[in-house]
């Protein structure tokens, strides 16, 4: 699947169960040996009435508490198979409501951002809307941990050296997402993402909603806005219950793991 370009490995144990470890993550997400992805997804029978459980992992073999383009493709398709408009995904984020937006188009809430230090986490007390790091980028948490730098063009970074420079900056205890951004006009953005775990990605959902979050904290845009990514659009819009975030989806093809590959992977 994959939501503008932003694509995953999704693996459905709701029948027959898959013990995940690092090691299997890692073979499946080799794009030459494996298949390859952004973020690897596992889903599970729902529990407390929720329709399903997600997990996450990058392709280093890190787990992932949050992937907003994930539950998206995910959610639509749950929807396709119960015929209904909605439905309720836990993840380590918590419980995400999704439904269908009409056009195609899935929205997700991925719940209330964190801005408080200890939340998004930071190793220590600073400012988040202007963090101690040069250029005074904003730090957001959804479920994982955001550095949005705001830059006078976002195309003319060097991402891939940028990227892999601040996702391990000190102030992130648990690494971090980076995003640079540039605003187009008052609701609209323009955005790359570095994704920790993974490296540039194409799209980003929960890069995103931290950049929509961020643009509206420093008075940039109002709270409801459109990002373009490499990949696409999304449109994404804070609102009282959550950041919400919709845009289109794809179901690519179905197929099996086979049993000499998973000997090997793990």
């Amino acid at each position: 699947m994959h939501g503008l370009g932003n694509d995953f490995v999704v693996v459905d144990a709701r029948v027959r169960d898959l013990e995940i470890d690092a090691a299997l993550v890692r073979a499946v997400g080799d794009r030459r040996r494996g298949i390859g992805f952004d973020q690897f997804a596992k889903i599970d029978r729902g529990q407390n009435g929720a329709d399903v459980h997600l997990t996450f992992w990058n392709p280093d073999g890190s787990e992932s508490a949050a992937c907003g383009n994930a539950t998206r493709c995910i959610a639509r398709m749950v929807m396709e198979e119960t015929g209904r408009k909605s439905v309720n995904v836990t993840t380590a984020r918590g419980n995400l409501f999704a439904e269908d937006a009409g056009g195609g188009l899935t929205s997700v809430n991925m719940g209330m951002p964190q801005l408080n230090w200890r939340d998004i986490p930071l190793s220590k007390n600073v400012d988040t809307l202007e963090l101690p790091i040069p250029g005074a980028p904003t730090a957001t948490g959804m479920g994982n941990p955001h550095c949005t730098f705001f830059v006078d063009d976002a195309d003319a970074v060097a991402l891939e050296e940028f990227g892999a420079r601040y996702e391990h900056h000190p102030l992130y205890p648990e690494r971090t997402n980076v995003q640079v951004v540039h605003v187009v006009g008052p609701d609209h953005l323009r955005m790359r993402v570095w994704e920790r775990g993974t490296g540039v990605t194409l799209a980003s959902g929960s890069s995103s909603c931290a950049v929509a979050v961020a643009a509206a904290r420093r008075g940039l845009t109002g709270r409801r806005v459109k990002i373009d990514l490499d990949g696409g659009q999304l449109s994404v819009e804070w609102r009282e219950d959550g950041v919400w975030m919709t845009g289109p989806t794809a179901h690519v093809c179905d197929g099996v793991i086979t049993s000499d590959f998973l000997e090997h992977a793990t």
